[in-house]
């Protein structure tokens, strides 16, 4: 199973039956089967009367194209399905549909909040050839929102730092993270954060990896980095606890689908230095 984002497609190419990613306020419909849940699979959601908007397709998986819509706030699910949070979702369902499902939320959302022109007030529309949005008054073209931000894993010896934000449930550390301002760089953003978040200078920055991230619109970018000097000292505001762990003495870390998570397991199954 494989997620390829895609703008169009053919209609005669469809050899599957669609994949439907609905959304009532942020709330993803899903299937009920016990423990498991599933994404619902139909020929169309009018078929158990449920009535779209900002129907779109986003692309395919294994031959079955994939939509998002929004639904009515009003609208009931059918038996044997209900409304849930993505992001409680996201360890639920296999990776090439969660990937679908925070595409999905993300283009979505976009579509609601660009309907009119930000310069002209001009209600816009989607545009013919491109994944954007197009004023028909002034031109103004808007393509969907993406805030970069980093993450990343400092390493002294054989300890990592971990810290504890207000987002996290009690007991639960992650590595540092924050967005990308304008004018940084990707690596003068991992510095200052790692700084402004726990007085921690660090160097020999070095990429991880990515992952795209629809709460709301992020795309994490991975680094590992060293120690360079300083104490350890929670600003108080968004970092409530801060500190050093060694891999035989982890805390309650992120869901494994996270690439917080691939961070702290590349630095537990490292060999020493």
């Amino acid at each position: 199973m494989n997620f390829v984002p895609e703008l169009k497609h053919d209609e005669k190419d469809i050899r599957q039956t669609p994949y439907w990613f609905l959304f009532q306020n942020e709330r993803l419909l899903i299937h009920e089967n016990g423990p498991a849940v599933s994404i619902p699979c139909m020929p169309d959601p009018l078929l158990v009367d449920l009535s779209i908007l900002h129907r779109r397709h986003i692309g395919q998986i294994d031959g079955h194209s994939c939509y998002s819509a929004a639904l009515a706030e009003g609208a009931s699910p059918p038996e044997g399905m209900r409304f849930e949070a993505l992001r409680k979702l996201f360890s639920c369902l296999d990776e090439p549909l969660a990937v679908a499902a925070g595409r999905a939320a993300q283009l979505l959302r976009w579509d609601q909040t660009n309907q009119y022109c930000g310069r002209c007030k001009t209600p816009t529309r989607r545009h013919p050839t491109e994944l954007a949005r197009i004023c028909p008054q002034c031109n103004l073209i808007v393509y969907p929102r993406i805030s970069p931000a980093v993450i990343v894993a400092v390493i002294r010896g054989d300890e990592i730092l971990l810290v504890r934000t207000r987002r996290h449930a009690p007991g639960r550390f992650s590595v540092v993270s924050g967005f990308v301002e304008p004018g940084e760089t990707l690596e003068q953003c991992v510095e200052r954060e790692v700084m402004e978040e726990t007085g921690i200078a660090v160097k020999d920055l070095c990429y991880f990896g990515s992952q795209a991230w629809p709460f709301p619109d992020s795309l994490m970018l991975g680094f590992t980095a060293s120690y360079a000097g300083g104490e350890v000292m929670a600003d108080g505001s968004e970092i409530l606890e801060a500190g050093w762990f060694s891999a035989g003495n982890l805390p309650l870390l992120p869901e494994p689908v996270t690439i917080s998570r691939r961070l702290v397991d590349w630095f537990a199954g490292r060999k020493p230095a």
